[in-house]
């Protein structure tokens, strides 16, 4: 039995159009505007390419228009009149996007009298007919009319699959009524009317109302109001409409598709490398060159292919992804540098580069500490040197001194016209900062560029290598061992390390090839990239400059913790009759359940009583013994986590802590903080808000902390455009007291502070997807009570409930939701057939946008002010991050400017529907400015 066959069609007419939209100005000579315009080669090169790498296919296609008038300009002369002609600089890469898009391995298409469309639907049908799997890379939505069980529409530019169940996600119809719906609301960009004033919510519900186009014209007199009206006027046209909307399956190509019932003339083939090396090098595509000469594929690969997939699948590398052609990448020229000669030769390529993979080899992982044990460049894949430079193992080679080595790259280190790639460059900054030197220039950083592009997987070189290439590499462990018997990099062999490293500079500048083309081709996501580039930037200077701490004051604060952990056994060993360990599920539950006969809550997956954190909350409410086992871990925690460990963990010449803020971790963009972690220091207690004490202003300066104002709210606002928030925000009016009186029908000034809190757990809760029961439980009331406040919430804040089903619903379509800027959120389990993971993703998608706009805007903040502090020469710095909050440490001269500009600039990063509003607060230490 032989798997079923793939055609993968190319909607090339679409490509062409989107690749010289996304793409720069570019020139086969660059800055010669007289040259010729390369922009849309480029694209189209990067999009097939991507799709090549992603999508199987045993056959393919690549369809363009062919020049000229079409069947339908007979049918109606005014077809496609509105349409601009094509631009001049576009019209002249046509024929070199044919030509290389052939060069490439595709069958190019391009039939008289037949558009693109028609000809795409005649494939797509016959093939299906054969029973080939047949997937449609396009964005344009008109040939949702084609899709079926075996016909499938994809857009890798932004992730978009249209299957069946993807049409009637997004467009309210099942395929099948695609034509009759398209009737309806017409094309404007074809020039063909639809029904006046009728869109695509009107068309959806009547043709799910009457069942087809012919079942509403044969009942148009039931419909009523003003859409009625003007559907009989169009009763006339309505068939010529659908004539022209519908896409023709049934063309005649034999003349342009040698033996079509067999798909045999429509293989994709291999690329013809030596004439595509000719094509770039005259449209001045040098990297691409490169990487051709690099990833050659050997005729063994060939031949293995056509033995896996058996002389029915075409010729050569049919489909081959990067993960059977980079397997076998050859010609890897990895050099060790161990004297000047050939140190001076690399030099000369790196500076001669346009974009050079740096990487660092060091002696441990704490970038404040770490210091370089070697040096790795890459210029071109499949090429790379690595400069070894404190390895000290017994019988070690001689090294190039690691000073003079680093005093001759500092030229070129500093340079920011030199531009330089690397993966996790934060780090690298750290690094080299170490040995003083600022690495400027860095223009690309491929754990951001997959953290952008697919935030839901994994964004480590070893995966975004095996993933996009299909390359795999050394592994860290098997050079240095792990655990406790774990050496240091300088305890490795120079041979295996220059391997490893080489390796490591290599890959990173492959992957950014595969990446960087796929955020060049879409400007929000593009805009993502940039802001996150530019906050690796920030987060640097906040990590170097760290927080200074006041190591007595937390030690007070531990002796007095440790007091009242010890006094708190001593009353749960009263309360409970005997001593116990406070620590043990079992001896708590024996003391629970067994001795002093409390209400079992819930049971683990074993059967026994569960005394987890939940059930301690809930027995918490009635009893004083499991109040007392919340107290006493809650206070064993802060002490253990933050009393005891800040002070040791500050460097000991400056006295600073000095976090890390991982940015590629949390899937809504917001930051995370370790080693120590700042932004999970609890605060609600006041034990916890003590902690902040610690962090102190050095004298003659002071601590600033500046934060948004509700910030998940405005934007709630913003995204929703419910006009009663717009106004309330817009207005200056208390949010919470405007919701409080909208839902308890009361006048805003006899709101009481009850009822104000209330609304406040009303507007978050919601926001974070609260149900009935949820609200419920947080506010003590009976749940009915809850669901008649979310009812009337709703009732008068009706925006929001639409912004939150329709949120749901593209979600589901489309598998992710965006914030306001753009930044994906993947939600895998949105159409999981497992209830509770479904909710669970389904109220992500109602908060993620909020959450991750959130990130962006503190993101924007963080660049913007860091960017005025270094223009204006300011002595202010910014030393933290945490959630919607920035702080800074302010000489006392530059106060009254930090009171003003910091909350100005927090607020103008954006224009929201709604004003941002930023506020901010002064004191020794970081607990009295908050």
């Amino acid at each position: 039995m032989t798997d079923k066959k793939t055609l993968l069609l190319v909607d090339g007419s679409s490509y062409l159009y989107r690749a010289f939209h996304a793409m720069p100005d570019l020139r086969a000579v660059p800055g010669d505007p007289a040259s010729p315009a390369t922009g849309a080669i480029r694209g189209m090169i990067n999009m097939l390419q991507v799709l090549r790498r992603e999508v199987r296919a045993d056959y393919g296609a690549c369809i363009f228009d062919a020049p000229g008038k079409t069947f339908r300009d007979a049918w109606y002369p005014q077809y496609k009149a509105n349409r601009s002609p094509m631009p001049d600089d576009l019209r002249s890469q046509v024929e070199p996007i044919h030509e290389v898009v052939k060069l490439l391995g595709w069958p190019v298409l391009c039939v008289p009298d037949i558009e693109a469309d028609d000809v795409i639907g005649t494939l797509a049908r016959t093939a299906a007919k054969q029973g080939v799997e047949v997937i449609v890379s396009s964005g344009d939505k008109d040939l949702s009319q084609l899709v079926d069980e075996h016909i499938t529409i994809i857009d890798t530019m932004n992730g978009k699959k249209r299957d069946v169940a993807g049409v009637t996600a997004e467009f309210g119809v099942p395929p099948r009524l695609m034509v009759d719906y398209q009737t309806l609301v017409g094309d404007s960009v074809d020039n063909v009317p639809g029904v006046e004033k009728v869109g695509p919510k009107t068309a959806a519900k009547w043709l799910l109302e009457y069942g087809s186009l012919d079942g509403l014209i044969a009942r148009a007199g039931e419909v009523k109001g003003q859409a009625g009206e003007n559907l009989r006027k169009a009763l006339d046209w309505l068939p010529q409409g659908k004539r022209l909307v519908t896409i023709r399956t049934d063309c005649e190509l034999d003349g342009h598709v040698p033996g079509l019932p067999a798909l045999d003339g429509i293989a994709i083939g291999p690329q013809q490398v030596d004439a595509l090396k000719v094509f770039y090098d005259k449209y001045g595509f040098k990297s691409l060159v490169k990487t051709l000469e690099a990833h050659e594929v050997s005729p063994e690969l060939i031949e293995e292919n056509k033995q896996r997939r058996g002389p029915e699948g075409g010729t050569g590398l049919l489909e081959a992804p990067a993960a059977d052609a980079a397997a076998k990448v050859s010609n890897l020229v990895y050099d060790t540098v161990l004297d000047w000669a050939l140190f001076d030769r690399w030099m000369e390529k790196i500076e001669a580069a346009e974009l050079v993979a740096l990487d660092t080899e060091t002696n441990s992982l704490d970038e404040v500490h770490a210091e370089i044990v070697g040096i790795s460049f890459s210029v071109e894949p499949g090429e790379a040197a690595y400069v070894p430079l404190a390895h000290n193992y017994g019988d070690a080679p001689a090294q190039l001194p690691r000073d003079e080595v680093l005093a001759r790259l500092r030229p070129w280190l500093e340079d920011g016209t030199k531009k330089k790639l690397g993966q996790h460059v934060k780090y690298d900054r750290h690094v080299f900062a170490n040995h003083g030197i600022e690495v400027r220039g860095y223009a690309h950083d491929t754990m951001l560029q997959s953290y952008v592009l697919e935030v839901h997987k994994p964004h480590g070189l070893a995966s975004l290598a095996e993933r996009h290439l299909g390359r795999s590499g050394i592994d860290y462990e098997d050079l240095c061992g792990k655990g406790a018997h774990q050496i240091s990099f300088s305890q490795v062999s120079i041979e295996k390390a220059a391997e490893y490293s080489c390796e490591d500079a290599d890959q990173t500048l492959d992957v950014h090839l595969a990446l960087w083309p796929r955020l060049q081709a879409d400007d929000k996501l593009r805009f993502i990239y940039e802001l996150e580039m530019a906050s690796s930037e920030a987060l640097y200077r906040v990590e170097r400059n760290g927080v200074l701490i006041d190591a007595p004051t937390l030690a007070a604060q531990s002796n007095e913790l440790g007091k009242r952990i010890l006094a708190l056994e001593q009353e749960a060993y009263e309360l409970a009759g005997q001593p116990f360990n406070l620590g043990s599920p079992k001896q708590i539950g024996e003391v629970f359940f067994t001795k002093l006969g409390l209400p079992v809550v819930k049971k683990t997956p074993s059967g026994a009583p569960s005394t987890d954190e939940e059930v301690l909350e809930k027995l918490a409410e009635d009893f004083p013994l499991p109040a007392k086992i919340l107290e006493h871990r809650g206070l064993s925690k802060l002490k253990g986590t933050y009393t005891d460990k800040l002070g040791q963990l500050a460097h000991p010449r400056s006295g600073r802590v000095h976090t890390h803020y991982a940015q590629a971790v949390a899937v809504t963009g917001r930051l995370s903080s370790n080693d120590p972690n700042l932004q999970n220091i609890p605060i609600r207690t006041p034990e916890g808000r003590r902690v902040r004490e610690a962090f102190v202003a050095p004298a003659g300066s002071v601590i600033a902390s500046s934060d948004y104002s509700q910030i998940e709210l405005r934007i709630m606002a913003h995204i929703s455009g419910d006009a009663s928030l717009l106004r309330a925000f817009t207005e200056g009016i208390d949010v919470h007291r405007a919701t409080a009186a909208e839902v308890f029908g009361l006048p805003v000034e006899q709101v009481s502070s009850e009822q104000r809190r209330y609304a406040k757990v009303i507007n978050f809760g919601l926001i974070y997807g609260m149900s009935s029961f949820g609200l419920a439980r947080n506010l003590g009331i009976e749940t009915k009570a809850a669901a008649s406040y979310i009812d009337r919430y709703f009732a008068r804040y009706p925006g929001v409930k639409v912004y939150m089903d329709e949120t749901k619903a593209l979600a589901k379509q489309r598998g992710y939701v965006e914030t306001v800027f753009g930044r994906r959120l993947y939600l895998p389990e949105i159409n999981s057939p497992n209830g509770p993971r479904r909710g669970g993703a389904e109220r992500a998608a109602i908060n993620a946008p909020m959450q991750g706009t959130a990130a962006d805007l503190i993101k924007l903040s963080m660049v913007k002010v860091q960017q005025v502090l270094d223009a204006e020469r300011r002595r202010t710095k910014m030393i933290m991050q945490v959630h919607d909050e920035l702080v800074f440490e302010v000489p006392e001269d530059e106060v009254e400017w930090v009171r003003t500009e910091i909350p100005r600039l927090m607020a103008g990063v954006a224009e929201l529907k709604v004003p941002l509003l930023a506020e901010i607060g002064f004191g020794p230490n970081w607990d009295k400015a908050h």
